[in-house]
């Protein structure tokens, strides 16, 4: 058998305090983007999932410990969500040549 030694990573109430305000302010200023910034329609989904890719690096760096932990890890969840987009665009490839089943949709 192998031995690690690798050691456990315990985050500090201000680490975790300072994340979880940040997650806040990010989400406050997502609302007031969404309601009271007029930002052009391709430029608005593009601030809006700027700010929500920034909140789940966060969340996943700090709150699921991959920012310590073994890298191997961190590769894993960034090939899954590369692997989540690439279906996601191979689905919208195929929806956006379909033909209308009812045409006033």
């Amino acid at each position: 058998m192998s031995t690690h030694n690798h050691e456990h990573h315990i985050s500090t109430a201000g680490q975790l305090w300072a994340v979880g305000t940040t997650l806040f302010i990010l989400t406050i200023i997502t609302v007031v983007v969404a309601k009271f910034v007029a930002i052009p329609p391709p430029f608005d989904v593009v601030t809006a999932i700027s700010i929500a890719l920034i909140k789940a690096f966060l969340v996943a760096a700090f709150f699921m410990n991959l920012y310590w932990d073994v890298k191997f890890n961190a590769m894993l969840l960034i090939m899954a969500v590369i692997f989540f987009l690439l279906m996601i665009s191979i689905t919208l490839l195929d929806t956006m040549y379909r033909n209308d089943v009812v045409p006033s949709f």
